[in-house]
């Protein structure tokens, strides 16, 4: 079987990590698509955790190269996006993979700061906006492409912090607006919803509160009905290498939950 994504140029925001013992959601996407043939631009804040991603696909004899970003910023982003084109004179994938919750300062309505209601904004939306607005206009000039958002499952369950839910189902929103707008261009746009994932962001801020490891991971396996265990970066990534892959050629407009039967367990 040929690889999925053989000869593509992908873009993944956000493809380093937070510290922490497990791998994130987008440094797993970034692996998975370079071991399935796509040259890969790894962008985030941290430039030592974007070049540790590289690291890890060149180890693999992958292709791959590291830029530091502050993707709420949109002189950054358009650098970016001109970077990629400079190096490789297209862009074919756009994973949009940045987001946060309690490192914003995330809480209930009445208690969240207008600062960090601010900083939530920008990170957990503005950031896919300004990372399309700049990519869609290369996919459409070479004739198409994809473009997968990360949203979650608290955007569409009963999440008590209003920053992340609020802004993570704004982004089905952007995603089903994106897709309806540019499917006449061969573009596809969809979004990913995860559920309880054993990541860094997921469980290193949790534990950072107090709460130890065993107790935060417990406490949400027992939540998941399909194993009784949390999901990992790698399964996000797999759906993801399938929503950029021709496999889902016709699919667009699409919010997959990615969740071991979470939401349709506990709505």
């Amino acid at each position: 079987m040929p690889s999925r994504v053989e000869g593509k140029i992908a873009l993944v925001m956000g493809g380093g990590q937070t510290p922490g013992e497990t791998v994130g959601n987008g440094r797993a996407t970034a692996l998975l698509l370079a071991r399935e043939g796509a040259r890969v631009v790894v962008v985030d804040r941290d430039l030592g955790s974007a070049q540790a991603t590289v690291g890890l696909i060149t180890e693999e004899r992958g292709e791959a190269f590291a830029l530091a970003a502050d993707a709420t910023d949109e002189a950054a982003v358009s650098t970016v996006i001109a970077e990629t084109v400079r190096r490789y004179g297209r862009l074919d994938i756009l994973h949009n993979n940045i987001g946060a919750s309690i490192a914003l300062g995330d809480a209930v309505a009445l208690d969240m700061t207008e600062a960090a209601y601010d900083r939530s904004f920008a990170v957990n939306l503005k950031t896919a906006w300004l990372a399309a607005k700049y990519a869609i206009p290369v996919m459409r000039e070479h004739g198409g492409g994809s473009i997968v958002n990360i949203s979650s499952l608290a955007a569409i369950q009963a999440y008590p912090l209003v920053g992340y839910r609020t802004m993570k189902a704004a982004v089905i929103a952007l995603t089903e607006n994106l897709a309806a707008a540019h499917a006449p261009d061969n573009i596809r746009v969809n979004t990913i919803l995860p559920g309880l994932m054993n990541t860094p962001m997921a469980i290193e801020n949790r534990v950072a509160q107090g709460t130890p490891r065993e107790e935060v991971i417990a406490g949400r396996d027992k939540q998941i009905p399909l194993g009784k265990k949390m999901g990992t970066g790698w399964d996000v990534a797999y759906a993801a290498l399938f929503l950029h892959s021709e496999e889902a050629g016709f699919i667009t407009g699409i919010s997959l939950r990615v969740d071991g039967g979470q939401w349709i367990s506990h709505r």
